[in-house]
C-alpha cells in the first residue's frame, strides 16, 4: 500500500469515525397520568425526535420545547423557546418558534399511545438553537399551528394547559458531548486529503 493511499485511507476513516459521534439528548415526561421518554438524536438531516408517550385519550396534543429547564411545575418552564422573536407556527412552517414541534397523536381505543418519530432541522443540540437544559412540554389540547386567527394562536397555538413536562438533558454515553470535534466530517479535512493525493 502506497504512503499516499494509506494517508488518504486514514483521513477517511477518521472522518467516518467523527461522523458516528452524534450527540443524543433525552427528556422524560412525567405527570400524574402521563409517562414517556423522548430522544433527540443528531443526524445529517437535523434532529431526529423519537419515543413514545402514554396516558392521554386518543387525539392530537400540542408538543413544544419551552425556554426554561425549571419543571417544579410545568408552568415554570416559561414560554415556547423562541430566540428569534417569531410568531407561533407548525413544525414545517417558514415562520415558527424554534420550539414549535406541532402535535403528537395518541391512537388506540384502549390505553392510547403516541409513537413519535420525525426529523426537525430547526432545533439543535449545539449553538444558538440548542434545546439542552430546556423543557419538553405536552399540552392538554391540539395545537392549531398558528392558524387559529387570534392572538392566542400566534403565541401558543391555543394548545391549552400543560399536562406533562421534562427537562431535556444529555443521554449516556457522554463521550460525544465531551469532544470539541464537529459532529460531521470536516470539509476542509476531506479537501486536504484529495489535494494530497492529486498533488502526489
Amino acid at each position: 500500500m502506497s504512503a499516499r493511499f494509506f494517508t488518504f485511507f486514514v483521513v477517511i476513516c477518521l472522518a467516518v469515525e467523527i461522523r458516528c459521534e452524534n450527540r443524543v439528548a433525552i427528556a422524560h415526561l412525567v405527570s400524574q397520568n402521563v409517562t414517556g421518554s423522548i430522544t433527540f438524536t443528531e443526524t445529517a438531516n437535523g434532529i431526529r425526535v423519537s419515543g413514545t408517550i402514554t396516558g392521554l385519550d386518543a387525539g392530537k396534543y400540542g408538543f413544544h420545547v419551552h425556554e426554561l429547564g425549571d419543571t417544579i411545575t410545568c408552568d415554570a418552564a416559561g414560554a415556547h423557546f423562541d430566540p428569534d422573536d417569531n410568531t407561533h407556527g407548525g413544525r414545517d412552517h417558514a415562520v415558527r418558534h424554534v420550539g414549535d414541534l406541532g402535535n403528537v397523536q395518541f391512537v388506540g381505543s384502549e390505553n392510547p399511545v403516541a409513537n413519535i418519530d420525525f426529523v426537525d432541522n430547526i432545533i439543535s443540540l449545539r449553538g444558538r438553537n440548542s434545546i439542552i437544559g430546556r423543557s419538553l412540554v405536552l399540552h392538554e389540547q391540539e395545537d392549531d399551528l398558528g392558524l387559529g386567527g387570534n392572538e392566542g394562536s400566534l403565541n401558543t397555538g391555543n394548545a391549552g394547559p400543560r399536562v406533562a413536562c421534562g427537562v431535556i438533558g444529555i443521554r449516556s454515553p457522554s463521550d460525544p458531548w465531551n469532544s470539541s470535534v464537529s459532529v460531521f466530517p470536516s470539509l476542509s479535512l476531506i479537501i486536504f486529503a484529495v489535494a494530497f493525493i492529486i498533488g502526489k
